[in-house]
């Protein structure tokens, strides 16, 4: 007879006696077999973890984007996720970060993980002591319930000592994790021109800084959690369920926690991608604080145009753009916070209601324990403490998800930084080009590299000059500068005279033919408008010097004294209060101050060669004389860009760019150069003064006319 019987006059009606007599012999055959069924069990769900774990680690995103970067071909965001790229970037940064086991960020770590381990243990000894406690309260033993208030109080010590300290650590990793992390990026930024080719000649990341100095931290701050959020928790989860089982039976628990998985994928299918709207969210802050940025950089030419109003609807566009996205987190996360509340406080705190039960309705096979009210009361107690600390550290683990979703979001940026860093180390740049690189020559000359050659001597062998945007202003240019030589380069403006120098500098990239050019040590580039750096006023002449090179090389303040003297600055020092005086000196100083301070520090670091681009257009003439004497007299080669007439008495060659793709490069004879500029200006006022004379020729012609007509009709009249 089965469990439900069919009389033949009704549908099935369940049978009792049969239902009992089946339960039976299910749990005598579980009894029979229960080691057998525990470890099938135990083999099943590490087995379910383990394959979980491997396919979260090698899965693809739906929509492959670029391996290295946040967005797209098409300039869509890229997909940030929990998935193979996320693990394949984050076990990068990771090796950056613990570069081994000698580290110290290593030994912090197992530092950290021993006060994370002793924590659980004195979670798992206080829960058992909070039974007794309990215990000896309801059963009134006065005695034992002061001895377990002692230990309660002794316990106290050590674990509040361990909580500070996992605080302390957590803080402690995030330092370390920065500072290691912050060093390599700056040994990569400001190396090989790295900082310069990512904000010139590429356009992946516009806001370096904050990459460098928001996104950074956050990341580092969210691995360092995310270790203490995920580690303890897992740890608390498996000694607890350990624990657990031993009161409650492993069955039990193992039916509770399968559905507290499926809870858990239920939730985390739900879940929003934080993620990418964390790293969509960072993007938005950068570009809000990189307009900032602009408006300060730019205050002067805004304030004269009167732009405030215009710069103001950018920033209120960008702003708003960035609070949009954040009030749409903030939406997002209400009705997911209640769905989160519900089933990790509410659902969870129900099941383990239940498996407390298990030893108060239910006796399993080989399960023993209290019969009176004071041992089934020790019992529910110990593991309603137990299972309240597990189902808070699983709670955490699904909490952490999201904080692992952040941190993908984080470790995009990160990683994208240092990708992009690799790149342009390599000559690898995305740019966008302008229309005339789409043309097949163009394309043709952008699509080649050329070959740099380190020399005594500067000179370019059928170098075509390319701007970063694609345009190309001279196909090929050759000429060379040898000691001794001073160069001369003239043309319009665009025609490519500070192209060139960016290219010899290195700043730029070599799209064919063969350059030439010494050591950047004895190549020294001043500018119209100097760089003044932070420090004292010693620090500008000797820049990038430090006060140890400065000794090294054989100079005193008095030597630095003496330079300022040749470009007549010798009460600089005394007006500004001394040498070590520290002000913001692009500021403190005069437009013609600036310029012979950059014209001291050439005299200072004596380099074989000097590129001068308009630097003497603050000065007077005679200042400007006294320089360009004293740089030949120190034996350096000028290479010159200037309109200044007065400057072509102290070049010997010229390179005059055209502005139409063509150049010229020759001896310059300075005199006779000077006498046909000389004729042409008399020329070009004569040719100016032509209109004039054709009016005046004119009005001479009308009035001879009317005297004409005017003594004809006398003649008449006679």
């Amino acid at each position: 007879m089965g469990i439900f019987s069919k009389p033949a006059t009704a549908t099935a009606v369940f049978d009792p006696v049969a239902f009992k007599a089946v339960l039976l012999k299910i749990v005598k055959a579980y009894s029979n077999n229960k080691s057998t069924v525990k470890r099938s069990i135990w083999v099943t769900l590490l087995a379910t973890i383990a394959l979980r774990i491997h396919s979260m680690a090698t899965s693809k995103p739906k929509k492959e984007a670029k391996k290295t970067g946040l967005t797209k071909g098409d300039g869509k965001a890229a997909k940030v996720a929990v998935d193979r790229v996320f693990f394949e970037r984050f076990m990068r940064i990771l090796r950056l970060v613990i570069p081994g086991w000698r580290s110290k960020e290593f030994w912090l770590l197992a530092v950290h993980t021993g006060f994370l381990v002793f924590r659980t243990m004195l979670s798992v000894y206080i829960a058992s002591l909070d039974g007794r406690i309990v215990s000896a309260l309801v059963r009134g033993q006065a005695k034992e319930f002061m001895v377990g208030l002692l230990w309660w109080m002794t316990v106290a010590v050590p674990a509040t000592y361990t909580n500070s300290m996992l605080t302390y650590m957590q803080s402690k990793l995030a330092i370390q994790f920065r500072t290691r992390l912050t060093n390599h990026i700056h040994e990569q930024y400001l190396t090989d021109m790295t900082f310069y080719a990512i904000g010139n000649l590429d356009d992946r990341i516009k806001n370096a800084d904050q990459c460098i100095t928001v996104d950074v931290n956050k990341f580092c701050t969210s691995l360092s959690e995310l270790y203490s959020n995920l580690a303890k928790p897992i740890l608390d989860v498996i000694i607890y369920n350990v624990q657990l089982s031993k009161s409650v039976g492993g069955e039990g628990l193992f039916g509770v926690s399968a559905l507290l998985h499926v809870s858990a994928l239920v939730l985390r299918a739900l879940t929003p991608p934080f993620g990418k709207m964390v790293a969509e969210e960072q993007r938005l802050e950068g570009e809000f604080r990189f307009t900032h940025s602009r408006v300060i950089e730019n205050a002067e030419e805004i304030a004269l145009f009167g732009g405030h109003d215009i710069e103001k609807a950018i920033l209120d566009k960008n702003y708003f753009a960035l609070i949009k996205h954040v009030n749409r987190i903030f939406r997002m996360r209400v009705w997911h916070g209640m769905l989160e509340d519900f089933i990790i406080k509410y659902f969870w705190g129900a099941m383990g209601l239940v498996i407390c039960s298990i030893p108060v309705f239910f006796k399993m096979p080989g399960q023993s324990g209290g019969s009176d009210i004071g041992g089934r009361t020790e019992g529910f107690v110990t593991n309603r403490r137990m299972l309240l600390s597990s189902s808070d550290a699983f709670g955490r683990i699904m909490y952490s998800y999201k904080e692992v979703t952040e941190l993908a979001g984080y470790t995009a940026r990160v990683s994208e930084l240092l990708d992009v860093f690799d790149d342009v180390k390599a000559g690898r740049f995305e740019k966008r080009l302008v229309s005339s690189a789409s043309t097949e020559e163009n394309a043709k000359v952008l699509s080649g590299r050329g070959d740099v050659v380190e020399d005594d001597t500067i000179e370019f062998l059928d170098v075509p000059i390319v701007s970063p945007n694609g345009d190309v202003l001279l196909k090929k240019l050759s000429f060379y500068v040898k000691p001794g030589m001073h160069l001369l380069i003239v043309g319009p403006n665009g025609c490519g005279k500070s192209s060139l120098f960016r290219i010899l500098g290195g700043l730029w990239p070599v799209y064919g033919g063969t350059v030439h050019r010494p050591n950047p040590k004895n190549i020294f580039y001043i500018p119209q408008r100097p760089y003044l750096s932070l420090g004292t006023l010693r620090d500008q002449i000797i820049y990038p010097d430090t006060v140890e090179d400065m000794k090294a090389n054989g100079y005193t303040d008095q030597d630095l004294q003496e330079i300022l003297e040749v470009v007549q600055l010798n009460n600089i020092v005394e007006r500004e209060g001394g040498w070590d005086r520290e002000r913001e000196w692009r500021d403190a100083l005069s437009g013609g101050d600036k310029q012979r301070i950059a014209m001291a520090r050439l005299y200072y670091h004596r380099p074989r060669y000097a590129i001068l681009d308009e630097c003497t257009s603050a000065v007077s003439m005679e200042v400007e004389k006294i320089m360009y004497t004293h740089c030949m007299k120190l034996g350096i080669s000028l290479l010159t860009v200037s309109h200044r007439p007065s400057l072509w008495q102290y070049h010997n060659y010229i390179l005059q760019y055209d502005g139409q793709g063509g150049y010229v490069f020759t001896k310059l004879d300075a005199e006779r150069r000077l006498a046909l500029q000389e004729e042409r200006q008399v020329l070009e006022q004569k040719l100016a003064e032509i209109p004039k004379i054709e009016q005046r020729l004119a009005d001479l012609r009308n009035l001879m006319k009317e005297r004409d007509n005017g003594k004809g009709e006398e003649k008449v009249e006679a």
